[in-house]
């Protein structure tokens, strides 16, 4: 070559083509190196892609694809908007037999754009409106049925799992705790027993009172441990020698007490030309008392391990078991059942009972006292695990026996027992006695909360007539069946004044006749209001029975001895 121009190495030619096919590539791309890119990318991430490929003409970002990711991994989820398949509304009412009613929907917002100056313009303030939940944040949503039944939405349907706070039960409880707390201070300052200032704090605050409190469902509701708690620290007091000494008097003298208050009241109404199961219900129902108010007035004063004291706790323990045996006969008096069906439930009452108890016993002896030792010895440092523990055994035996059939008292009771077989119980008294005395005050602020104070000022001539009639029928019949069993006048006297209210359980009873229609207008407002003046008047019975027994000794009614004395004599009965 003359020009002197040097030959292309094949080398070279080698780079020259990749670069010219590199660029190519890069400024015009080709549907072959395309397609099997697509087609990777549709058989990972699916569908989703191939739409946003065809409309975008750039590279979708990592966040993109991110998000396309995350909603085909959940879009079985977004298939139904409510978190629940159309048709669910439907079959809940056919396999429930439900019936469908026209209810109203009412959603409390702050401000809608169509009110009137009028409506938005200041109110006057009122001393409701501090207690009122109506300017918080939360979706006040409420539904109210043709009866005027008010609910409240507490689970509403979402997409995802939200965590929901009931604003209202803490409001609640707080007025209730704070109330019952100033009750009890102002009553112990002026030398009274701190529970009728619990009751008065309720009735103060509740619907009946200054209405701080109008939907007391949830604060009866949680209230209800103080019972649990109470019966729980009686069994821990109790031993099973003294269960034994005063279990007949308990069972069949409380039973007895029932069946003889079920037939006066029978036979009066019988007489005066009543309804004869009208009768039979409201014996049952005055056969009731409070175990609460007595059980806590007990521990006050310190005699729950005195003999009337101990005869006192184990009629209470029967009226309460015996609560399931008359809801049975409830069904009978109101023409729902027959005779043979309610024999059949009590008897599968009485059954559950026993299997119960003798498997309370037989974990005492073996399992319980092997449990709280490995207790004592996780907590050798705090005794947090101890404490948590001991409720933890107590509330699963009361949500064990009302599963039965039996009632939570009971299995609470029960519970208590068990533990004071054991060399723990001291201890397990002292973890459990500030839990106790919470719930206790809750529970019986709550109680007041049932008791209408108007309702009682309008009609406190008649109720104060009723009251006291029912508190010596109640003294006489009970102090009679005590007296049967052997034990003397002194102690007869004192349970059968320390038994003479009408308990928070005939509430119950008294809601179910309603429903069944064996009790209607006047006679359930005279019930209603006898049993809440009963409470009331409970610390003034208490106060009264060292009286009577000292005017009884003066008048020779009654054995001079004293109540030391006769606890020994009788210990042995």
């Amino acid at each position: 070559m003359g020009t002197g121009t040097a030959a292309i190495s094949p080398t070279r030619w080698m780079m020259i083509v990749f670069f010219v096919v590199c660029f190519s590539m890069m400024s015009f791309p080709a549907p072959v190196r395309a397609r099997p890119d697509l087609e990777m990318r549709e058989r990972f991430y699916g569908s989703l892609v191939t739409a946003s490929t065809r409309d975008a003409s750039n590279e979708s970002s990592i966040a993109d694809i991110f998000d396309r990711v995350l909603e085909k991994e959940f879009s079985s989820e977004n298939d139904s908007p409510e978190g629940h398949d159309a048709n669910s509304f439907n079959s809940t009412v056919a396999d429930n037999q439900g019936i469908v009613e026209t209810v109203a929907l009412i959603t409390h917002d702050k401000a809608k754009n169509n009110d009137t100056p009028s409506t938005n313009a200041v109110k006057p303030f009122q001393l409701q409106d501090v207690f009122s939940l109506g300017n918080e944040d939360s979706d006040g949503t409420q539904l109210i049925d043709q009866k005027d039944n008010l609910f409240v939405i507490s689970n509403r349907k979402s997409k995802y799992p939200v965590l929901q706070l009931d604003l209202r039960l803490i409001s609640d409880l707080v007025v209730v705790i704070v109330s019952a707390t100033v009750g009890g201070v102002t009553f112990s300052l002026l030398g009274q027993p701190v529970i009728v200032g619990y009751l008065l704090a309720g009735s103060l605050i509740g619907p009946g009172g200054l209405n701080f409190i109008s939907e007391i469902v949830q604060v009866e509701t949680t209230a209800q441990f103080g019972v649990v708690f109470l019966l729980f620290a009686l069994g821990l007091e109790f031993s099973l020698d003294k269960l034994k000494v005063v279990g007949p008097v308990a069972v069949l003298g409380g039973l007895l007490q029932i069946l003889i208050l079920m037939s006066f009241c029978g036979l009066t109404a019988a007489v005066c030309g009543a309804n004869l199961s009208e009768g039979v219900f409201v014996g049952s129902f005055l056969s009731m008392s409070s175990t609460a108010v007595v059980s806590k007035f007990l521990v006050e004063r310190g005699s729950t391990n005195s003999l009337h004291g101990q005869v006192t706790i184990g009629t209470l323990i029967l009226q309460d078991c015996a609560v399931g045996l008359l809801f049975a006969l409830l069904a009978v008096l109101g023409g729902n059942s027959g005779l043979l069906d309610a024999i059949i439930s009590m008897a599968k009452l009485v059954l559950m009972l026993s299997i119960f108890v003798t498997i309370g016993y037989i974990l005492s002896l073996s399992l319980l006292p092997r449990f709280l030792k490995l207790m004592i010895q996780l907590s050798s440092q705090t005794n947090e695990l101890y404490q948590l523990a001991s409720v933890a055994f107590c509330l699963l035996l009361a949500w064990g026996s009302d599963k039965l059939g039996i009632s939570l008292e009971l299995g609470s009771f029960v519970a208590g027992v068990m533990i004071s077989t054991t060399d723990f119980a001291q201890h397990t008294l002292e973890q459990v006695e500030p839990i106790r005395n919470l719930f206790a005050a809750l529970f019986l602020a709550s109680i007041g909360m049932l008791i209408h104070v108007q309702f009682l000022w309008n009609h406190v001539d008649i109720l104060c007539a009723s009251v006291i009639l029912v508190v010596i029928v109640k003294t006489i019949i009970v102090t009679g069946v005590i007296r049967a069993f052997g034990y003397n006048f002194r102690t007869s006297i004192a349970v059968g004044l320390s038994l003479a209210q009408i308990g928070e359980l005939a509430f119950i009873l008294l809601g179910r006749a309603s429903h069944l229609h064996l009790v209607e207008g006047k006679m359930y407002l005279l019930l209603l209001g006898t049993t809440a003046f009963s409470l009331i008047t409970t610390p003034l019975l208490f106060k009264i029975i060292p009286a009577v027994l000292h005017l009884g000794s003066l008048m020779r009614w009654l054995p001079t001895e004293s109540m030391q004395s006769e606890s020994c004599s009788l210990a042995f009965v």
